[in-house]
């Protein structure tokens, strides 16, 4: 069965993971624990609950903010003026063996989840990505995130129903 867990150095495996993509491999290996502990971001792990230290994908959250005049124009006419506060996915990667099993889809689901959970505590709008190439970009636009005006790699996805 697949989970959903915090990124936990003692029971996961970091070093087998291998998303084909240098930085997302290097970050998780390298540097997901430090700001884990450091509270700069959440790192969360998908793994099988059959094989639970092998690392299926991963994501990390953080806080965020978006300039308005960045945000589509409907948007900008139901928002303030200024920054507006989000959360950012800063890495996202699925281990290169499990391309193509939905696992990214299931984690996108768990970040936006997670997401709309913190709603309750503290106001955010959307969930904001960088996207690292066109094929990345693609797949976010899949999932109904908009490019931001000025920043075309950089993509949003507005946060329920009272998103706009």
């Amino acid at each position: 069965m697949l989970e959903e867990q915090i990124l936990n150095p003692a029971r996961h495996d970091r070093l087998a993971f291998a998303s084909g993509v240098f930085e997302l491999d290097d970050y998780l290996r390298h540097f997901a624990f430090q700001q884990s502990k450091k509270k700069v971001s959440v790192v969360r792990v998908l793994v099988d609950t059959d094989a639970p230290t092998a690392i299926l994908g991963y994501y990390s959250l953080s806080a965020a903010q978006v300039d308005a005049v960045q945000l589509d124009h409907r948007a900008q006419q139901k928002l303030p003026r200024y920054p507006v506060p989000c959360f950012r996915m800063g890495r996202f990667a699925v281990d290169a063996p499990h391309h193509g099993r939905g696992y990214g889809r299931f984690l996108l689901g768990c970040a936006v989840l997670r997401c709309l959970e913190a709603r309750k505590h503290v106001a955010a709008y959307a969930l904001l990505v960088d996207a690292k190439d066109a094929k990345a970009k693609a797949l976010y636009e899949h999932y109904g995130f908009i490019p931001c005006r000025d920043l075309p790699m950089a993509l949003y996805l507005p946060l329920g129903a009272q998103a706009l």
